[in-house]
């Protein structure tokens, strides 16, 4: 891919995509904050990892995780680590993702999701940057920047009382909004390309191609799982191609139609 139309691993030419390069090179050499939004399959991580990497932490390390995927017993835990017998099954000290992206970058995402008490934990460490391990009493220092992604309207959940505005206020200090796919038609090529090559290199189909029928299939579809479905769909296409040209056929979403 054209450099010009790439930023890390993030594709696109479209006006909204060179915006957000923009705000990537502008914010990432900063501490401020950053509060990634969009919908699900978007790449959010992508700019998470982008902007870690063109920071002046870069050679710290990059640390991820979805607040979504958990319980909040299991998601404190996770979060500020726990002492020996701080709960029923912790034999061992467990140190948390904060301590481990100490001088680097935290991402959480699917941060809309943490309970009340969660959030006012998170709020804390953000406030004094110091935490405490479940269990323990000893406060912690960190430095850590903090970049946070929803894929709900966090808005709406704030004016509805669902997630704490002082919390919103301290995450949201610059927001980056990843447009879905089918806002950014003109960069579906570009990703189904890059995709290819990926996988090309996998299969070890150097000449493989995809069909114009295939293509313009693409560039019509809306794509609701967005770039994560389009990377599932031409996978799926090169394994079960003919291994010279994606067609339509091999495209899951257009198989049937």
């Amino acid at each position: 891919v054209n450099q010009k139309y790439a930023f890390g691993n993030i594709i696109g030419k479209n006006h909204k995509m060179r915006a957000i390069y923009d705000l990537i090179q502008k914010v990432s050499n900063t501490d401020a904050r950053v509060f990634i939004t969009g919908e699900t399959g978007v790449g959010k991580e992508l700019v998470a990892a982008a902007l870690h990497h063109a920071s002046d932490r870069k050679d710290g390390p990059l640390v991820c995780l979805n607040c979504a995927a958990l319980s909040p017993t299991l998601l404190e835990s996770e979060l500020f680590g726990h002492e020996k017998g701080a709960y029923t099954g912790a034999t061992g000290r467990k140190i948390g993702k904060f301590e481990l992206a100490d001088k680097g970058t935290i991402f959480l995402d699917e941060i809309g999701e943490m309970s009340p008490g969660m959030q006012s934990k998170l709020l804390r460490i953000l406030q004094e940057g110091v935490f405490y391990r479940v269990g323990g009493n000893k406060s912690i220092p960190v430095d850590v920047r903090v970049i946070a992604a929803t894929n709900r309207n966090i808005a709406e959940d704030v004016a509805e009382g669902r997630f704490r505005e002082d919390l919103y206020y301290r995450l949201n200090v610059v927001q980056i909004h990843m447009p879905p796919v089918r806002e950014r038609k003109e960069d579906i090529s570009l990703l189904a390309e890059y995709f290819l090559n990926i996988f090309k290199r996998d299969r070890g189909v150097s000449n493989l191609t995809i069909s114009k029928k295939a293509m313009n299939a693409m560039i019509q579809y809306d794509w609701p799982g967005n770039v994560r479905e389009m990377k599932n769909a031409i996978e799926r296409a090169v394994v079960m191609g003919n291994g010279e040209a994606i067609m339509l056929e091999d495209l899951p979403q257009f198989a049937a139609k």
